[in-house]
């Protein structure tokens, strides 16, 4: 189905009595933060920032620490990157909607989350979820999709997203060089991944 993610949105609002959880996902550059953040932005403007929550995936991110303990930091952003386990589990304690939950965000310029750094009010009427790997469908991510409300899933054409991505890895450090190795080694392995996940979204937004 295509339509307006905020369009969608709003719909989904105006039929449900409890709170909607909302997620969006799509492989890496498509724009999916950008659409995440100007969802939370125009709804906070509607409702009031008390009625409206934001959950970044990457926040889930293992500290760098961990992931060369583990032998995984060469491969940064791959699924088994992140704590999935926590990640579903911070996002069940959001769908009963008891209390206020704190949440991690993510530093792109250190490369590290941040604990706590955002709250997700036990007053939000409506709670955006963003993240790469919302619809995937294996172990320890697949229960993600059963607390979403709707997925929606952000598409781009595949020169689009690579631009986006050199720029990103050049300024967080990243050569030219590097930049490019790391999209070819792991940036791009991933969107083919997540590419699958695709058909289990709601709403399709190019």
């Amino acid at each position: 189905m295509r339509m307006s993610a905020h369009d969608d949105v709003a719909a989904l609002l105006g039929s449900a009595a409890a709170r909607v959880v909302v997620g969006v996902t799509g492989p890496p550059g498509a724009g999916k933060t950008t659409l995440a953040r100007s969802l939370v932005d125009e709804f906070t403007s509607r409702l009031g920032s008390a009625a409206v929550g934001y959950v970044p995936m990457d926040g889930y991110h293992l500290p760098n620490a961990v992931l060369d303990r583990l032998g995984r930091r060469d491969r940064k952003g791959a699924p088994d990157t992140f704590d999935a386990a926590g990640f579903v589990a911070t996002l069940r304690r959001i769908r009963e909607g008891l209390d206020d939950v704190y949440v991690p965000d993510f530093d792109h310029t250190a490369g590290e989350p941040i604990s706590g750094s955002l709250v997700v009010p036990a007053s939000a009427r409506l709670v955006i979820v963003e993240g790469n790997y919302l619809g995937l469908d294996v172990p320890d991510w697949r229960d993600v999709r059963q607390v979403l409300d709707r997925l929606i899933y952000v598409d781009a054409d595949a020169e689009t997203r690579r631009e986006r991505l050199l720029n990103r890895h050049i300024a967080a450090g990243k050569t030219d060089a590097e930049a490019r190795a790391w999209i070819e080694a792991v940036d791009e392995p991933n969107a083919e991944l997540i590419a699958t996940t695709r058909a289990r979204a709601d709403t399709i937004v190019d």
